[in-house]
């Protein structure tokens, strides 16, 4: 069963594309990035920097819309934003797609990711982290859920989601891996999801949760994603590269959340 959040209210005009190069260029990081298409996994958007950097593996995050709705470019803004720090990100659904996503393309996504990795005549070839796999969801937030006792996966990151009914509540037994919730705060439907399922995390579970006050829509729709898109950067940033930098956003008593207008929850960490 697949939770059917509230339609995140984000236009983006794409063009469904199969060409080499990514079809946009942009993002504040280091490496202008954009978004193409695979014959080999028709069904996603593939974001990455426009010339892949020498000498640099690119960690996978594997990316569930809003709603379930499989178009891979309604969250551009963001999913632009993180690949050009250095990730390789595949959203769930075609350029301007249509109908409905489910859990197995988030799998599906990764695994074509790990064979890329190893098929000779891949651009990715030797490119790809494979042991660096981040999983994440907006509002339609039981996809990320339902693979993440998945043991390739790194960290799970939910914005605005949260389980809809105690009946799904077993599927949090499931997580292994860090995970990180970004919520709209109170005016956020998903708010009192996101701290029910909190407060059922499995002991010893390194989690934190983060919620600044904008709502179900985040800041999605701000150029690079905003808020949002920044801070998710530095949580990606930290579990799949390890930064220091990006950790101390996070950790301490004097993180760099903890003094904003973000309000900040952690366990273990």
């Amino acid at each position: 069963m697949r939770l059917r959040g509230a339609i995140l209210s984000v236009l983006v005009l794409a063009a469904l594309i199969t060409g080499a190069a990514p079809a946009v260029a942009g993002g504040s990081g280091p490496y202008p990035a954009g978004y193409e298409t695979s014959y080999r996994l028709p069904d996603h958007t593939i974001y990455r920097p426009n010339t892949l950097p020498a000498g640099v593996r690119l960690p996978i995050v594997a990316w569930g819309n809003g709603a379930c709705r499989a178009d891979g470019t309604w969250f551009e803004n963001v999913l632009t934003e993180w690949a050009s720090h250095g990730f390789l990100v595949i959203a769930n659904g075609r350029p301007g797609g249509w109908g409905s996503t489910s859990s197995d393309m988030l799998v599906e996504a990764i695994d074509w990711a790990v064979a890329e990795n190893s098929r000779v005549r891949s651009r990715y070839y030797g490119r790809i982290d494979t042991t660096r796999i981040a999983v994440m969801g907006q509002s339609c937030g039981i996809e990320t859920y339902e693979v993440a006792d998945d043991p390739r996966i790194t960290t799970t990151v939910l914005w605005n989601s949260g389980l809809l009914r105690d009946s799904q509540n077993h599927l949090l037994q499931g997580l292994h891996a860090p995970i990180a919730y970004f919520i709209g705060g109170p005016e956020d439907i998903a708010h009192g999801n996101a701290m029910d399922d909190w407060r059922r995390l499995p002991a010893g579970l390194p989690a934190f949760m983060g919620n600044l006050d904008v709502g179900h829509y985040g800041t999605f729709a701000e150029p690079n994603g905003g808020e949002f898109g920044r801070v998710g950067g530095h949580w990606l940033k930290w579990q799949l590269k390890g930064e220091a930098a990006s950790r101390a956003q996070f950790v301490g008593p004097d993180c760099g959340l903890c003094s904003t207008e973000w309000d900040v929850l952690r366990k273990n960490m």
